[in-house]
């Protein structure tokens, strides 16, 4: 996963107080950010003020070029083709049938995660849409087991926008990362400069607030 943003250095300041997460030099401009020395997520500077700033969570996928094309076959839209980044992988935007957009990553050097469902790191993924049928459709024919079941622990979900967020709000994945005590979390949210988006609230997989960083980019805090 990675967040896309106007000031990388605002970002490390934020979310290394915030997760613990230290920092190392990436690709170009982009920074790793690790927990205890494990890869956790990158912060990448936007090149382009008109987009937005955002999380966004990756799927792993052994052949980008081949999977854009199950992705349009299965009503989906490719928003950035695959681009290698020299031998670290191979990465490409995607949008579902109803606009929301997701990562593919091919590994190459870098795998992804180093650790998740650990405190300070991802723990789940959460599809906000207005029609979990045809998402079940879509991810289901594209992923498989992969997202819904096959014996693994599911780190991947869909709710209705409404559950959380106005009607108006758009299709989107958003990133959810654990935290020890939510109300603490919160609080240091809102001290570093950010704030409260959706105040918590229980659900299947725990405890979640939605939360925005101090430049605008939403994301989730869990307490299983």
């Amino acid at each position: 996963m990675d967040a896309q943003l106007p000031d990388v250095e605002a970002g490390k300041r934020f979310y290394g107080e915030l997760f613990g997460w230290s920092f190392e030099d990436a690709y170009g401009s982009s920074v790793w950010a690790r927990l205890d020395g494990r890869p956790v997520a990158a912060l990448v500077p936007k090149t382009d003020g008109r987009m937005p700033t955002v999380w966004t969570v990756y799927f792993a996928t052994p052949d980008a070029d081949a999977f854009t094309r199950r992705i349009l076959a299965a009503g989906g839209q490719v928003v950035t083709a695959p681009t290698p980044l020299d031998d670290l992988g191979t990465a490409a935007l995607a949008a579902d049938s109803e606009g929301a957009v997701f990562g593919l990553w091919q590994p190459g050097r870098h795998r992804g995660f180093g650790v998740r469902r650990e405190p300070g790191s991802f723990v789940w993924a959460q599809l906000y849409t207005r029609d979990i049928s045809a998402a079940n459709t879509f991810y289901g024919t594209l992923f498989h087991d992969a997202l819904f079941g096959a014996g693994a622990e599911p780190d991947f979900g869909r709710a209705e926008v409404t559950e959380v967020f106005p009607a108006e709000m758009p299709p989107h994945v958003l990133a959810h990362f654990r935290v020890t005590g939510l109300g603490d979390a919160l609080g240091a949210v809102q001290r570093l400069g950010g704030r409260v988006q959706a105040p918590p609230f229980e659900t299947s997989y725990g405890a979640v607030a939605v939360v925005t960083d101090n430049q605008g980019a939403s994301f989730a805090l869990l307490q299983r």
